[in-house]
């Protein structure tokens, strides 16, 4: 197996949450397999996360987001590791990719063009997704908004290539055995 570049980026706003063992078992597991990884904790950034002004005028990037576009860059593959509230991703995640995420970074429109350059193609991602609602249900009643969200209309938009989504619910009153299995599952894809 050839080693590559990770960057694994905790969603959840607390590193001491079940997100944030996922992360440390994710990053734990890459990292013995070999993998060159780095951690976005957004708990931890200094940032704005509101976009003030839209696309209409420039925003400037804080240090911290100026080293999470530079870390998305270095890397081949990214984790992304968050819960589901009130259906979909944190506002606190949602703020980064607005203010991360942006034209000429991740993606370029182009005159004539119905749809923008994927500035960001060539690499791939894992999803590992937390939720107090039972999985079934998010998904057959639901219909997964904020996997969709960040998989189809954010990741595969800038032409990252999610290969794997794994969802963790219902939290709430899960056993320790059983967030012990989900911890397994993480350490399994992590260590491809």
């Amino acid at each position: 197996m050839m080693s590559k570049r990770v960057l694994v980026v905790l969603g959840h706003p607390s590193g001491d949450s079940f997100c944030g063992a996922l992360a440390a078992r994710y990053v734990e597991a890459a990292s013995s397999a070999g993998h060159d990884v780095r951690v976005l904790r957004l708990g931890a950034l200094n940032f704005d996360p509101v976009l003030r002004e839209g696309y209409r005028q420039v925003q400037p990037l804080e240090p911290d987001l100026l080293k999470a576009q530079a870390d998305i860059t270095w890397a081949e593959h990214l984790a992304f590791i968050y819960p589901i509230w009130w259906g979909g991703i944190p506002a606190l995640m949602k703020g980064f990719f607005d203010r991360v995420f942006l034209p000429g970074f991740a993606f370029q429109y182009r005159a004539g063009k119905a749809f923008p350059e994927q500035r960001l193609k060539g690499r791939t991602a894992h999803l590992l997704v937390t939720m107090d609602t039972p999985p079934w249900y998010y998904r057959w009643v639901y219909r997964m908004p904020g996997l969709h969200q960040v998989r189809k209309t954010t990741l595969q938009f800038c032409g990252i290539k999610p290969l794997k989504t794994l969802t963790f619910g219902p939290l709430l009153g899960s056993s320790p055995r059983q967030r012990e299995a989900w911890l397994a599952k993480a350490n399994s894809i992590a260590s491809r």
